[in-house]
């Protein structure tokens, strides 16, 4: 890799860096291939992505941004996820990590704030983005499904006594 490769290649980390919410650390230990590829597909079907860097270029990209924190993370063969969405790369790491051993989690950071271990755990328990949109729909729906059903409630009752009344007439 010359020079030039080397400097796009920070270039490109560090807007990564720049517009994500989340960078989690992995440490790979012998990953086959087809597992690298299996665990990037369910990255990118959950809005993130997994990228295997030079730890040294990874520093570089890092000064000057808010994770600078894990350049003490940055050891071994490691891979960098990231994401917009903080607990989506957490949870296919974490579920990743359970079926395989090959795969250790490091740690990671959200923003200024380091992770550890537990805490990219913790971080996949929570609900994720989507999870909690659909929850605040249901809770904005509830209300509204509850008014109508009251609302037709007397009109529903005026209708059964009209009913029963002409089917009186009718007897």
């Amino acid at each position: 890799m010359d020079r030039a490769q080397k400097a796009e290649l920070v270039a490109d980390l560090k807007s990564t860096f720049e517009g994500t919410s989340v960078v989690i650390v992995t440490r790979n230990l012998g990953l086959t291939v087809a597992q690298s590829t299996a665990l990037r597909t369910k990255m990118r079907e959950a809005g993130a992505s997994y990228k295997v860097s030079k730890n040294k270029l990874a520093r570089i990209a890092l000064e000057g941004t808010s994770y600078q924190a894990i350049n003490d993370l940055l050891v071994g063969p490691t891979a960098l996820a990231t994401s917009a969405d903080p607990v989506a790369p957490a949870k296919v790491i974490v579920d990743f990590a359970k079926t395989n051993d090959k795969l250790e989690i490091v740690g990671g950071a959200m923003g200024e704030t380091v992770l550890d271990v537990a805490g990219v755990k913790a971080l996949a328990e929570l609900p994720s983005l989507d999870e909690l949109r659909a929850k605040i729909v249901g809770l904005i729906q509830a209300p509204a499904t509850k008014v109508v059903q009251i609302v037709q409630a007397p009109a529903g009752q005026l209708a059964r006594v009209f009913g029963a009344y002409a089917a009186k007439e009718d007897a």
